[in-house]
């Protein structure tokens, strides 16, 4: 009985729908030339995703199919998958994306060529379903590159000038088992490359063979691992890259002289702030500018008033910062059911603004002309543009804490 080539790991939880597509695909679509298994594990899933892997081992699909006990994270359940692999090599799949046929056939004759290379990394595509559309390659490389086993500062150099992320791979088993280790503070995918590069060669192919998902026919919104991470795991990054640093230190691969040292830090620092001028983008896409005007104070001071970023958020950011913390904390005040805005020029546009970033539809707002009554006035904010107005509404009934001046707010966003 010949040896599994390819080990195709796929974790799944409460997926039935995209992997039934995923699934679909070894049917109709992948064409692979040598002897492959799909282990898939499901982490404990209550709707019918066991059925759906049931049909597809009926039509002869070389699955096996693991189940957890209870769910116990995504993490758990990835190993799960890789530590049931039998192949030569093996490569993750989300439940949801999509392989490429030309890039998978060149990346394995690549493995197969190169027995010295333990992990082979490419670019991949993000892709929109619903338009039927590559996005460009999250990264590029020119042409495909090896790397020697041990050779930390190349790679690194590597890393931060392309920002790469090496996150889209096909391992050898034999490396893998020592690579995959729980990384929390450490971003997984430069302490996974860190693990490879200690064993053996490394190599970046050109052509992608893999397709990330990010607008999908069968569910447009759904949450995506990936996504979440360019938002907030900046530091993460750096852990990461500073973990790789360490380890090729300790193999005596990379030199920590004190200039050595100030330049990879600079080095280091760059790629990370970079990485969270696009979150800051993303947040105000998100319509969070709260937390976007917080990466722009570390921006800021990092250097980086020039980046066109912050350039674009710079006009933005007081008015929504405001707004965003008056919604905040009328929601959040119990018994709370108007909001007056007092000293608004154009009270709807306002309103609509403050629905938009989240205020509850049962809040009323209304003008500072209102008149209300006492029991009305204890459910009540107020919102001034004018910090002398507060003595009015403090002559009112009003609580001091629930009215909040344009000032208490603005005074602490420095642009």
């Amino acid at each position: 009985m010949s040896q599994v080539k390819l080990s195709i790991c796929i974790p799944t939880y409460n997926r039935a729908a995209f992997l039934e597509k995923a699934l679909g695909y070894f049917v109709d679509l992948y064409q692979f030339s040598y002897k492959y298994e799909i282990i898939i594990s499901d982490n404990a899933s209550t709707d019918d995703t066991g059925d759906v892997v049931e049909r597809f081992i009926a039509q002869g699909l070389p699955i096996r199919y693991l189940r957890q006990a209870e769910n116990y994270g995504s993490s758990a359940n990835v190993v799960s998958a890789f530590s049931r692999a039998t192949g030569e090599y093996v490569l993750y799949l989300a439940d949801d994306d999509i392989l490429i046929n030309d890039g998978m056939r060149e990346a394995i004759r690549y493995l197969d060529l190169n027995p010295e290379v333990t992990a082979c990394y490419a670019p991949w595509y993000a892709h929109d379903e619903v338009a039927e559309r590559d996005d460009p390659p999250f990264y590029s490389v020119v042409k495909d590159t090896r790397f020697k086993k041990r050779d930390f500062e190349t790679v690194f150099d590597f890393l931060v000038e392309r920002h790469v992320f090496p996150e889209i791979g096909i391992y050898r088993s034999a490396a893998l088992r020592s690579a995959w280790v729980p990384r929390n503070f450490a971003y997984w995918a430069f302490a996974y490359l860190a693990h490879f590069l200690d064993q053996g060669a490394v190599a970046f192919l050109s052509k992608p063979f893999y397709r990330q998902v990010i607008r999908s026919k069968i569910a447009r919104d759904r949450p995506q691992a990936g996504h979440a991470d360019v938002l907030t795991a900046w530091d993460s990054y750096r852990g990461g890259l500073e973990y790789f640093l360490y380890s090729g230190a300790k193999r005596g691969a990379v030199r920590l002289t004190p200039d050595r040292r100030l330049y990879l830090d600079a080095q280091v620092k760059d790629f990370t702030m970079v990485r969270m001028t696009v979150a800051l983008r993303m947040w105000i896409m998100k319509k969070d500018y709260i937390r976007a005007y917080e990466l722009y104070t570390r921006l800021m001071l990092a250097g980086f008033e020039h980046h066109p970023e912050l350039q674009r958020t710079r006009g933005v950011l007081p008015l929504m910062v405001a707004l965003q913390t008056v919604m905040w904390r009328t929601n959040a005040v119990a018994e709370i059911d108007r909001l007056v805005l007092h000293g608004v020029e154009d009270h709807s546009a306002i309103e609509e603004l403050l629905r938009d970033l989240g205020l509850r539809s049962e809040i009323a707002v209304v003008p500072g002309t209102t008149e209300l009554t006492p029991e009305e006035i204890a459910r009540t904010a107020v919102f001034i543009t004018a910090d002398s107005d507060r003595k009015h509404y403090l002559r009112t009934g009003h609580l001091p804490n629930l009215v909040i001046s344009e000032g208490d707010i603005l005074g602490h966003v420095l642009i």
